[in-house]
């Protein structure tokens, strides 16, 4: 293996065989960070882009990433979404400095002045000719030449999908009938609504936050909100999908309405009992939803996004690599433009289990920090990842681990380690 702080790639006989050992070297190398921006996020997947409720009118445009690449999202004059490079063609600058906008005419970069079309074409440049014969660009400098990259752009649900590979394949068969069912289910034909968003700075490595995302293992045990008020426990009725590439997932369950399993977690010595009472028990009194009774929903989309069915608490969860060590986690909540003004307070009180400080989700926010620092001194070692078996597929049981296996399937196929 190569040394640590070396710039030599990983190669296939760095990683154990099989799925169950995890280097810790993958989540503090540079090399790593930057192969992954090439393999992973401008390869052949499709990421997450933003809502086309985001662009409701011709002109809209919405800033963004795929990967640590910055990226504008526009819907043209004739209705049609575009994506391209946020990146100057001249000399690098970002084109749209704020997060969204109209720019019925296009846009203008700061620096110099060169002008893109909301298709992402260059469309002019400042002092082209120069001044009085004097100057400029050269006789056979052609503005159809230069622009940013452009992506390509497809939608499920309402959500806006794009990948830089011309070779990716359609969005429906990257996303498989399954996840792209089980992704429908939560919007049911619905027009979304952006209820709130903000960006969560995590010290640790994005691939670390994946993990506990895909991790049913962790949920109602690291979280003690979740064990207090019986909203998911292991022993309850629910399951783990895992695609056939392992890449995407998606884990749920349903509140048990029977005896609620104190004496399952008793007897392992998990924190499950607290005199915490909710001031406001309103805060979990929601509506029902879906007719398939199931109350928490996370799935998520390889390589980064996440779609989060918590009772009525729909979010969509972005997350954007910022180096080896740092990451944004982007949450947009959501709600549906049919609501009833009582699933709408419903939707705002049940907000507050998700985010940085939310009953539920507060956790997440340190544990990817406390692998980051205790892994920092040992980048030969592995983690153990065999809850549930050493395979990647599906199960009945969310004593598992097997989407955290699949994640790392894929990421060894699309990364050639």
């Amino acid at each position: 293996m190569a040394a640590e702080g070396s710039t030599v790639a990983p190669t296939p006989c760095d990683w154990p065989e099989g799925l169950t050992r995890v280097p810790f070297w993958l989540f503090q190398r540079d090399d790593v960070y930057a192969k992954e921006q090439q393999q992973l996020f401008q390869g052949r997947v499709w990421s997450f882009l933003c809502l086309e409720a985001d662009l409701p009118n011709p002109g809209d445009w919405r800033a963004t990433h795929v990967g640590d690449a910055p990226v504008v999202v526009t819907r043209n004059q004739a209705g049609e979404l575009h994506a391209f490079e946020n990146r100057c063609a001249h000399r690098g600058s970002l084109i749209c400095l704020e997060e969204r906008g109209k720019a019925d005419k296009g846009f203008s970069c700061v620096y110099h002045a060169w002008t893109y079309n909301l298709e992402g074409d260059l469309t002019g440049v400042a002092f082209m000719k120069g001044i009085k014969g004097k100057g400029g660009m050269p006789p056979d400098f052609k503005v159809g030449d230069h622009g940013p990259r452009k992506l390509r752009v497809e939608t499920h649900s309402g959500l806006v999908f794009g990948t830089f590979a011309a070779d990716a394949p359609a969005l429906a068969d990257y996303l498989g009938e399954e996840i792209a069912s089980r992704i429908s289910r939560v919007f049911r034909g619905r027009k979304p609504v952006v209820l709130g968003r903000f960006t969560q700075a995590l010290p640790n490595n994005w691939k670390l936050y994946i993990e506990n995302v895909k991790d049913s293992y962790h949920a109602s045990i690291l979280h003690l909100f979740f064990t207090t008020f019986e909203l998911n426990r292991l022993s309850q009725k629910g399951a783990i999908i895992v695609d056939e590439t392992g890449g995407h997932h998606v884990s749920y369950s349903a509140i048990d309405k029977g005896p609620t399993g104190n004496a399952v977690y008793a007897d392992q010595k998990i924190r499950s009992d607290s005199d915490y009472k909710l001031a406001d028990p309103s805060l979990l009194h929601g509506f029902e939803e879906y007719e398939d009774g199931v109350t928490l929903q996370i799935l998520t989309v390889f390589p980064a996004v996440v779609v989060q069915q918590i009772q009525n608490a729909i979010a969509i969860r972005q997350v954007v690599p910022r180096g080896p060590d740092k990451t944004d986690l982007n949450w947009i909540y959501l709600g549906f433009e049919d609501d009833t003004p009582d699933e709408r307070i419903a939707r705002l009180k049940q907000a507050n289990l998700v985010g940085p400080a939310g009953y539920i989700s507060m956790e997440d926010g340190c544990v990817g920090g406390f692998v980051q620092r205790g892994t920092a001194g040992a980048p030969s070692e592995k983690a153990v990842i065999e809850m549930g078996g050493k395979t990647a597929e599906g199960s009945e049981s969310r004593v598992t681990e097997a989407s955290i296996r699949g994640f790392w399937k894929a990421y060894r196929a699309h990364m050639g380690m």
